[in-house]
């Protein structure tokens, strides 16, 4: 039966002679559940550490800089990982980013970032992208660990506690000064005025 045939239509208004509405309900219901699982197990898969330096243009080049901050080792023994920096916790904005990252694939595929030397040459474009990413939405993934209203700037050292306070005035986020925190900065970068 073809499916732009007026038959077709018909039979899927019909209700079934052979099910129950309870039956084609509760076989509807138990579908859903299993591709919502599916797939929420499917996005929660690309989150971990293991996905995200499957690919050598990740785990050469950012991972290696990233095992060497703050961020991956410090007094208090908690980690930040890769998705928990550059993807939101929210389902809405989670799902924006997974589809921006499918672009980021493009790279992968046609081979833009696959020596050093290459990776090296687009840096400047990728963290660009991201520190744009990060500021539309005033560092939110930042602020998941990191908030004005938790910290004691009074007990900070005197630049960071200064810095802080000047950031809260002008109403500034996290990654207007704080580029570079996870990864090293790109080697073409445009000089910032140093406050």
């Amino acid at each position: 039966m073809a499916a732009n045939s007026p038959g077709f239509w018909a039979t899927l208004k019909r209700p079934s002679a052979r099910y129950s509405l309870l039956a084609l309900l509760s076989i509807g219901f138990v579908a859903g559940v299993l591709f919502w699982g599916g797939f929420n197990t499917a996005m929660e898969a690309t989150n971990t550490l293991e996905f995200c330096i499957g690919c050598h243009e990740m785990r050469d080049n950012v991972y290696q800089e990233y095992k060497t901050t703050i961020h991956y080792s410090n007094r208090t023994g908690v980690r930040a990982y890769c998705s928990d920096c550059h993807v939101p916790k929210d389902w809405g904005h989670k799902m924006m980013r997974k589809i921006q990252a499918s672009q980021e694939l493009y790279g992968k595929v046609m081979g833009t970032i696959s020596t050093p030397e290459k990776f090296e040459a687009k840096r400047l474009e990728l963290a660009t992208h991201e520190w744009e990413r990060m500021k539309a939405s005033d560092s939110r993934e930042c602020r998941n660990c990191h908030s004005f209203s938790a910290m004691d700037i009074e007990r900070q050292k005197a630049r960071a506690s200064k810095m802080h306070k000047i950031g809260q005035e002008e109403k500034k986020t996290c990654i207007d000064c704080h580029k570079g925190i996870a990864h090293k900065k790109p080697k073409n970068m445009p000089e910032e005025p140093d406050e």
